[in-house]
């Protein structure tokens, strides 16, 4: 009884954190379109740069390389291979649902990100030369979110399926501390305005949210288990 009091305080409370994440996302933008946030983009953007050669980027080469790479962790080509991969995990072992799901909802949310990029329009950050190749409007940034999305989504599922509170806290870390790494290598590499990348990271944590509630509420036998007193499982 117990235990199906706190998972069912851990839904709603989810659910609160949803509603939040989405209302201070959309607050976010508001005032970001109104340029409130320029002063600040301005300085954070020039600050990873020699303030005598704006055109090099602070730090030595390798760590130029090195925040490359992680930006490489939120792009296309990564992102899609963790989805196929994990989707392909779950669908050998059967479950066809948690394999639809996890697809549907990268694939959708990469889509609400593109259709946001179009919609606002704000061009990147022109003060400095990318250190990155960039096809689309700047806010918010698209590896940003998309990264939230996915990795916060698989971190929650995994965490999810271990009864363990040290594992589940550590996929959860590991998801956040991916998630901003690559957020801040955007900065760094000045394809990026900071409000890009916050942007990035309210949004993607609020469709993040917003699917680990779908996922839980669809979840026939986490519903049972919760009226049971046990524990809850996947799909």
């Amino acid at each position: 009884m117990i235990r199906a009091i706190r998972r069912e305080a851990l839904f709603f409370g989810m659910l609160f954190a949803c509603l939040i994440f989405w209302f201070v996302f959309l607050k976010f933008c508001s005032e970001v379109m109104e340029g409130e946030s320029h002063a600040f983009d301005q300085s954070i953007v020039l600050a990873f740069r020699d303030h005598t050669v704006p055109d090099r980027m602070l730090g030595k080469p390798w760590f130029a390389e090195a925040m490359r790479d992680l930006t490489g962790l939120g792009g296309v080509t990564v992102l899609s291979l963790i989805i196929v991969a994990v989707a392909s995990y779950f669908a050998i072992l059967g479950k066809y649902g948690q394999a639809a799901y996890v697809v549907a909802s990268v694939v959708l949310g990469s889509v609400f990100v593109n259709l946001l990029k179009i919609g606002f329009d704000r061009p990147r950050p022109e003060i400095i030369p990318h250190g990155s190749h960039t096809y689309l409007p700047g806010f918010p940034s698209g590896h940003s979110m998309i990264s939230a999305i996915v990795y916060l989504t698989l971190g929650a599922m995994l965490a999810a399926a271990h009864r363990g509170h040290a594992m589940r806290v550590y996929l959860m870390g590991v998801s956040v501390i991916l998630t901003l790494l690559i957020g801040i290598s955007r900065i760094y590499l000045g394809v990026h305005w900071p409000s890009d990348v916050l942007a990035g990271w309210l949004g993607g944590a609020a469709w993040a949210s917003m699917v680990w509630i779908l996922y839980t509420h669809a979840n026939r036998k986490f519903w049972a288990r919760l009226r049971g007193g046990e524990t809850a499982g996947g799909l």
